[in-house]
């Protein structure tokens, strides 16, 4: 075959013919009345494998048998022949639809983080209020005296609709403690050092929605906030984590100071020769005086 007609078989493959159907039909296309011995010959289809081929395209209505012995075939004209395979592409395509739409539903999981900034902290405490009044079961919270303050009354509504709370906080707590577990940050009252300027606010929803704020110099505030379960499942640990060195201190105040220093501020070196308290404020939360 020429090279002209080695394309247009490729192309034919591309359809669904096999090898030798696409060279045998192009080759019948390129003859009069061709017969199996012609038809290899032209093609280099062997010839033990030419007739299984012709037959195979007679019955796709690819071809015609056009005589007898010796049995001679045509090629259907190709208007005909791809109008036909278009019109059973587009039914296969039909039926593969109604099978697929007949699927159950199955969530699509988005990869985008669903979370959202913010640059101020009224803002975050906007924020914080509306998931406060949409929360239905748990609430996780951290925070100090001043940022708690806004969200008393969101607490104090929640806490009566049967929601419970999991609370950390710095300095006194601004509303009625809530059912569930409150526990004030005692390690750190009365140390003060200069990276300590940090302020911050912590609040998980329902274990879905979170948000976490925090002015590392204690003026400019960073805010992210969304229904971000993986977020959620990351403030909340800081938040359990942090109830958990209080729990001990209240059962082990001496023994813990004598083993980390006042506020527990040994804790925080992470490296060697690193001072007492100079870690990253945005590691521990800020201490009251």
């Amino acid at each position: 075959m020429n090279e002209s007609a080695t394309s247009i078989a490729e192309r034919l493959i591309q359809l669904g013919f096999s090898r030798y159907e696409a060279r045998t039909y192009v080759g019948l296309l390129m003859s009069e009345g061709a017969t199996g011995y012609s038809v290899a010959n032209d093609t280099g289809v062997p010839q033990p494998k030419v007739y299984e081929t012709l037959r195979r395209l007679v019955q796709r209505r690819a071809a015609i048998l056009t005589g007898e012995r010796p049995a001679r075939y045509a090629a259907v004209p190709p208007q005909a022949l791809l109008s036909a395979l278009e019109k059973e592409f587009g039914e296969k395509v039909k039926a593969a639809r109604m099978s697929l739409e007949n699927l159950p539903d199955r969530p699509v999981r988005d990869g985008s983080v669903a979370l959202s900034r913010l640059d101020s902290f009224a803002g975050a405490t906007e924020r914080a209020t509306d998931a406060l009044s949409r929360a239905r079961s748990r609430v996780y919270l951290s925070g100090r005296t001043e940022e708690l303050k806004g969200l008393a009354a969101a607490v104090d509504e929640a806490a009566g609709r049967g929601v419970q709370f999991v609370i950390v906080h710095f300095g006194h707590l601004p509303f009625q403690p809530p059912r569930g577990q409150v526990m004030r940050h005692a390690s750190t009252e009365g140390t003060l050092y200069a990276s300590r300027k940090a302020r911050h606010l912590a609040l998980v929803v329902d274990s879905r929605w979170a948000l976490w704020a925090l002015a590392r110099d204690g003026r400019e505030w960073e805010v992210m906030f969304g229904d971000f379960p993986l977020a959620a499942s990351l403030v909340k640990s800081y938040i359990r984590h942090d109830l958990f060195v209080q729990r001990m201190y209240a059962d082990l105040p001496s023994e813990l100071e004598n083993l980390y220093g006042p506020g527990l501020l040994e804790l925080t070196n992470l490296s060697e020769g690193e001072p007492a308290g100079e870690a990253d404020p945005g590691t521990i939360a800020a201490s009251e005086s």
